[in-house]
């Protein structure tokens, strides 16, 4: 089960006609099956939570659009008797507190330019997007519309590092080569703008093929096999990388992040993110991903860098990698135990791995038979999560 938050739809630009949305998507128990469920049948009612006049006027103009019913309360305590049998459920950010056993808002609604504290109720209430308005507007009317045929898509893995050097980056790399050596349509995509450009790691930064400065100017929906085709192959899958130069990372704004992601999921049955551990990234990626993996050391200074980190994530089902030799720090399980994360895995400490990653001979080290174990186990995972 996933879950998106969108932010901004655009009108459009390089790749693709319409709007987008500053994307996310990641794991719910909200009781809804498959990808893109949350989108209500055409004659499905759509109930609208919230004492905001301006959100309230909003809606009902959106809705009207998408040719759906409305149906407003103006507190929980008034929603929760038609609250499971609405096809989506929407609330303002002036709502607080939901109804007790009831499931998750599909989309929690806020007003463009007051987003400061957003994010975080909506990780509170387990709201599965988030949308601004009016910057959000195109986006819910569009897919309100084509509620009617939901697209299905592929898995979203996120990685990410608890502290520098738990080797997210590296994991990121094994995994999708693991993932395309299955056969599957696989892409990796650089999230860290900062982290020097992961297409260096490949040995790939001369393999032609579009870079995210390419797609800063992307909106609307981006055709999948375009974008496919458009991507870099190394190691036997696609990969879309920051430049692994020294100037300045240009700017890569979410809406264009947003209609990229959309389209990954579309185009590729895996898409592995090298989520990175900076603010913006975390407000991107982390959220469109169905299951994010944190990286920490078997030492107690990255667990606990990485329970601080564990606070920042979305509510998206996370486990816990431990890099390395376990017997020479704290033991894998109790630290998965003291952060109340399962276990899945242990990233296997290859001798040179960092000299490899360096040369650009990090895929080489991917075909050993300790990290082709550890890969297999994560994949393992994606599976039990098909619908």
């Amino acid at each position: 089960m996933r879950r998106r938050h969108l932010q901004q739809r655009e009108p459009g630009g390089a790749m693709g006609g319409g709007t987008t949305h500053d994307g996310i998507r990641g794991s719910s128990d909200g009781g809804r099956d498959g990808p893109g469920a949350w989108l209500p049948p055409a004659s499905g009612e759509i109930l609208l939570v919230t004492g905001n006049s301006y959100l309230r006027d909003e809606m009902e103009r959106i809705v009207a659009a998408a040719g759906g019913s409305l149906r407003t309360a103006a507190d929980a305590a008034q929603a929760a008797a038609g609250w499971d049998s609405a096809a989506v459920v929407l609330i303002g950010s002036d709502v607080r507190e939901l109804p007790p056993r009831r499931r998750a808002p599909a989309v929690l609604l806020g007003v463009s330019g007051d987003d400061a504290n957003i994010w975080q109720l909506a990780a509170v209430l387990g709201a599965e997007r988030v949308a601004l308005l009016p910057d959000a507007a195109a986006w819910l009317a569009e897919h309100l519309s084509a509620a009617r045929s939901p697209e299905a898509g592929g898995h979203v893995l996120g990685l990410t590092g608890g502290s520098g050097g738990a080797g997210a980056s590296t994991a990121a790399a094994w995994l999708a080569q693991a993932a395309a050596g299955h056969g599957a349509r696989t892409l990796l995509i650089d999230g860290d703008p900062w982290g020097g450009g992961l297409e260096l790691t490949l040995a790939a930064e001369d393999t032609p093929g579009l870079r995210w400065p390419d797609l800063a100017e992307a909106r609307g929906s981006i055709d999948a096999v375009q974008l496919s085709d458009s991507l870099p192959v190394a190691g036997g899958f696609s990969f879309l990388s920051w430049p692994g130069t020294r100037e300045r990372p240009p700017a890569v704004d979410s809406a264009s992040v947003a209609a990229v992601m959309d389209a990954a999921r579309r185009g590729f049955e895996v898409v592995i993110v090298d989520i990175g551990r900076g603010t913006d990234s975390l407000r991107t990626f982390a959220w469109d991903c169905d299951r994010i993996l944190l990286l920490a050391t078997a030492q107690l200074k990255s667990a606990v860098a990485a329970a601080r980190l564990l606070n920042e994530l979305p509510p998206v089902d996370t486990g816990l990698v431990i890099r390395g030799n376990t017997g020479a720090g704290m033991d894998a399980a109790l630290i998965a135990e003291s952060l109340g994360m399962p276990l899945h895995g242990v990233l296997p400490d290859i001798r040179g791995t960092g000299t490899a990653a360096e040369l650009g001979r990090l895929l080489e080290l991917g075909r050993r038979k300790p990290v082709r174990r550890f890969a297999a186990g994560v994949l393992e995972l994606l599976d039990g999560d098909a619908p």
